[in-house]
């Protein structure tokens, strides 16, 4: 039976007309938690696992290889309030810590159920773990810098031998998009790929604020997914859930995924998730760029071999992701539904105790959108909190609301 809610994708014209705040100033925060209290956004917020099962599990990603804490602090921030179930980071200490600073300086301004917190790692060379990489000395005068202008994280700065300064790609920013690569002019700008180390993510596992880790792998090789999860040992066992996120596969697709859900089952004490990773980082590039993940978890939800676990969206995901998926009938439905030749519509027989999608994951879009804001303000050090800025933090908030509340249906 399909799941009906009321959906509202953008804040109420009440609060909207009411930001007018001072920035900085206490008595504007302190009006900040009133407007929020009042407008009840969000009014209810399921824990994750309710999400999941639900349907309205959404996840947001700061990226597997983005590193700027400054700014992931303030995404964490806004995204908590906007009422997300996860939050999703590169496997560093440092990049933990600024997500879990921002869930509770967002949990300081209004009383919301914390969301879980996942590291994200990888079992072999994988998109999402590079950086891109260039001496700006090579760089000729009367470039016109194209990387520059692509860059949707601003992590270029093609300085170099034109101003004497220091320029190139700021390490922490890139998070391996790669559209530089193919722009410049004089191919001067290469790839560098990473693993992360299993070691050092096992170690990381065991703080009490990780509750939950991501497996990047590109399903093809069996070996390297094993030697990582069992490297991984007990560290995994406090966990809430395990993540795999993989590309479509086609007629293999299936056949991998038992394989790795094969290698995982016997130390698998929490549920599983399967990240279905339709076009990487792409979701912030226009409104097809979601056509790739809804395909591929069109294909996912009507198999009926697949092994246990969620089955989430992402790469390519923007607002426009639920908009398609509702034209699949797959939003919040526990039951498939095909449509005959002769346009009559009949119940299929692949059927769920939960929601068939369990959610959505927004990366690029999702940073998209609230970058906006935190590019607007400046600071001397880089490090601006942007909750001293109520005016800009609302509005912050209402972008995020308007993305999260498409997946979240929010309502009175």
């Amino acid at each position: 039976m399909s799941l009906s809610f009321f959906c509202r994708a953008s804040l109420p014209t009440q609060l909207q007309s009411q930001v007018h705040v001072t920035g900085g100033s206490k008595r504007g925060l302190e009006r900040l938690k009133t407007l929020i209290s009042r407008n009840g956004i969000p009014s209810v917020i399921t824990s994750p696992l309710e999400s999941l099962q639900k349907g309205n599990w959404v996840k947001l990603i700061c990226g597997a290889s983005f590193e700027d804490v400054a700014d992931i602090r303030n995404l964490s921030l806004v995204y908590t309030l906007a009422g997300v179930d996860c939050i999703d980071c590169a496997a560093e200490a440092s990049v933990v810590s600024a997500v879990n600073e921002g869930i509770e300086a967002a949990r300081g301004i209004v009383p919301i159920r914390r969301p879980w917190v996942m590291i994200s790692v990888n079992d072999d060379e994988d998109l999402h773990f590079r950086k891109a990489e260039f001496d700006p000395k090579d760089c000729p005068l009367d470039c016109s810098r194209p990387c520059e202008n692509i860059c949707p994280a601003n992590a270029i700065l093609n300085l170099g031998a034109a101003s004497g300064a220091k320029g190139g790609v700021v390490a922490e920013r890139c998070y391996g998009c790669g559209r530089c690569l193919p722009v410049c002019p004089y191919d001067k700008i290469k790839a560098i790929t990473y693993i992360r180390d299993i070691a050092a993510t096992a170690e990381l596992l065991k703080r009490d604020d990780v509750d939950a880790i991501e497996i990047h792998t590109s399903g093809r090789q069996d070996a390297s997914f094993r030697d990582l999860w069992n490297g991984l040992g007990n560290s995994i066992d406090n966990l809430r859930l395990v993540a795999v996120s993989f590309p479509d596969l086609r007629d293999s697709t299936i056949s991998a995924m038992n394989a790795m859900y094969s290698a995982m089952k016997a130390n698998l004490h929490c549920f599983n998730l399967w990240q279905l990773d339709g076009r990487p980082m792409s979701g912030d590039i226009g409104r097809g760029a979601t056509r790739e993940a809804i395909a591929f978890a069109s294909y996912l939800a009507a198999a009926r071999d697949k092994p246990k676990g969620f089955l989430q969206l992402a790469g390519g995901t923007n607002a426009h992701t639920v908009e398609g998926l509702k034209r699949k009938r797959l939003f919040q439905t526990k039951t498939i539904f095909d449509e005959s030749t002769d346009g009559s519509v009949h119940l299929h027989s692949v059927s769920s105790s939960h929601a068939l999608i369990s959610g959505v994951a927004f990366g690029g879009y999702a940073r998209k959108i609230v970058g906006r804001v935190l590019n607007s303000l400046q600071s001397e050090d880089g490090r601006v909190l942007i909750e001293n800025y109520p005016d800009h933090l609302v509005k912050a908030l209402m972008e995020s609301l308007a993305l999260v509340g498409t997946v979240k249906c929010y309502g009175r």
